[in-house]
């Protein structure tokens, strides 16, 4: 069969400017399909080659009939998902529509309702799906089999259909990603002038931060055999030229014992890679002793969810951290010659030029090398949207981005937000500038951040940074942020919906909310979107709830 994979051209100011990413889920899910057989897969990375519709449809109709045309979708990408598969449709009526991802997941019931062109959503974790699927088109049975296949859902006579999800893949290390799918160089990265790569060590997280959704996505937590993984990374380096890469993992920390086999590995093969990870500042303090075993091994930088100005903030995140710990973790890192990176959290309805400015003032006390200050995007699958859903006026994903502030805090507009951060911006980089990466002691550091520093230049001086080209920003009291209008909500559609959730019977509450001290059960996670897993009894397993939130509430 001859298959066709599609990324979709969405660009918007935020990660990119670090340089061009390599699509993670491309060569795991064209490993799944060579795994059914000889098949003839081609890759579109509409996004880095920045192919737009009418060349992509050029494109798609100079090529060899395709049997499944598959395309992914983050959340701010879905209209871009859909309108390619719409094209993909017209070029080719017969093929067999495909999308995956983890927004088509969770909001199936929404994008087929914008988008019926689509033949099938893979929900969740998406290898095994993708094999079983593949084989049933080539055996000619997808038809009769669709209701069996775990993990997707489609349209049958109009009414969507999901099937039970399918369980998560144990054994991370059973799959077999086909890199030869890609091609390297195009992927870059800016601060080392180097190629990247995004492999996956890990899978899941056992915390579950409100505004977050990898955890229910992945549903529980796995990690890969450190040995097979540096296998894969020995063969990225020397067969790729690979120079850095940077863990997908949301903590990939977690697993001490793994992470630290891992690092082992890496010192013992010598291959000279360099690369970064996401972690928690929890494990950076526990792990204060390792830290010059992790520098050893290439790490050498390392992203902080450090997240909010104030404690209350941190606390409505479940991030489980105390603000003294943020700048205690990021000395840590630094002694040991690691470059250190803070993330905070803001545009919540309770921001103030007051919080904006806290966050500088945290950043100059606790001296991180790099700042990100991200607007609050409000996954509408995770748990905070559920409780700030009736102050969420823009339901325009494609804005979802993390550089745009989608809710309107109740005494800032959303121009003072976006003036707020950028002034934060341009002051911790113009002192770090001038004080900081120009005269870092420490001859690697010094190279990285300078590289760091043409990154963040450049896109700045392209207006691709915090995607200011777009809406033409240059400091003015009134932006265009290109809202698509008819996906916005009225006040009054608003005040409804807040009165409908305080209206709402505490049962259903149990099904998709949760006590945040703990972590949901399997039939409230409702994985990925799909109802209880097979074998799981949803009255009963919300019954046993019920009874922990009463155990709990007695002993308080």
């Amino acid at each position: 069969m001859r298959i066709v994979l599609i990324h979709p051209n969405y660009h918007s100011g935020g990660a990119e400017i670090a340089g061009t990413w390599p699509p993670s889920w491309v060569p795991y899910v064209t490993g799944a399909i060579r795994e059914t057989g000889d098949h003839d897969v081609e890759f579109i990375d509409a996004m880095t080659d920045e192919i737009d519709d009418e060349p992509l449809v050029r494109r798609l109709q100079e090529m060899a009939t395709p049997d499944v045309i598959m395309v992914t979708s983050i959340t701010p990408a879905i209209y871009k998902a859909q309108n390619t598969l719409k094209l993909a449709r017209k070029v080719y009526p017969d093929a067999l529509l495909v999308l995956g991802g983890i927004h088509g997941s969770f909001m199936y019931q929404q994008v087929f309702g914008e988008a019926p062109w689509i033949d099938v959503i893979v929900r969740g974790e998406g290898e095994r799906i993708v094999r079983n699927l593949i084989t049933s088109v080539q055996e000619g049975t997808f038809e009769e089999d669709k209701p069996h296949i775990k993990g997707i859902a489609y349209l049958q006579n109009g009414q969507v259909v999901a099937t039970p999800a399918e369980p998560p893949i144990q054994d991370l290390d059973s799959l077999t990603p086909d890199f030869d799918i890609l091609d390297w160089s195009k992927y870059m990265y800016i601060p080392m002038n180097c190629r990247v790569a995004v492999p996956n060590f890990a899978r899941g997280c056992p915390f579950t931060c409100s505004f977050c959704s990898q955890w229910k996505f992945w549903r529980t937590y796995r990690t890969r055999d450190p040995k097979k993984f540096v296998d894969e990374i020995e063969y990225l380096v020397k067969e790729k030229d690979i120079g850095f890469f940077i863990l997908a993992d949301e903590e990939p920390t977690i697993n001490r014992k793994k992470f630290v086999a891992l690092c082992e590995e890496l010192v013992e093969r010598d291959l000279g890679v360099l690369w970064g990870i996401n972690t928690r500042v929890t494990d950076i303090l526990r792990d204060e002793e390792l830290l010059p075993l992790y520098r050893k091994a290439g790490l050498v930088h390392v992203s902080l969810g450090t997240e909010a100005a104030a404690q209350l903030k941190l606390d409505r995140f479940n991030k489980e951290i105390k603000l003294g710990e943020s700048k205690k973790a990021i000395k840590l890192l630094r002694d040991q010659g690691i470059v250190t990176e803070a993330q905070f959290i803001v545009g919540l309805e309770n921001e103030t030029p007051e919080t904006l400015e806290e966050t500088y003032e945290m950043a100059q006390d606790w001296n991180p090398d790099l700042v990100n200050w991200n607007c609050y995007t409000p996954w509408p699958f995770s748990d905070l949207f559920e409780e700030l859903e009736d102050k969420v006026e823009v339901r325009d994903f494609s804005r979802y981005n993390f550089v745009t502030p989608i809710i309107q805090p109740d005494t800032m507009t959303r121009e003072e937000v976006l003036s707020g951060v950028l002034k934060n911006y341009r002051r911790f980089y113009t002192k770090k500038s001038f004080t900081g990466y120009l005269w870092d002691k420490e001859p690697f550091r010094r190279k990285y951040l300078r590289g760091c520093l043409k990154a963040f230049l450049k896109s700045t001086m392209e207006r691709r940074f915090y995607d200011l080209g777009r809406i033409k920003y240059w400091g003015q009291k009134k932006v265009d942020w290109g809202f698509d209008e008819s996906k916005i909500l009225s006040k009054d559609e608003l005040i409804r919906r807040r009165q409908a959730k305080e209206e709402q019977p505490q049962q259903i509450q149990l099904v998709y909310g949760r006590n945040k001290k703990k972590r949901p059960s399997a039939a409230e996670m409702l994985p990925c979107g799909g109802g209880p897993p097979t074998g799981v009894d949803l009255e009963a397993d919300l019954e046993k709830n019920r009874a922990v939130e009463e155990t709990a509430g007695s002993a308080s």
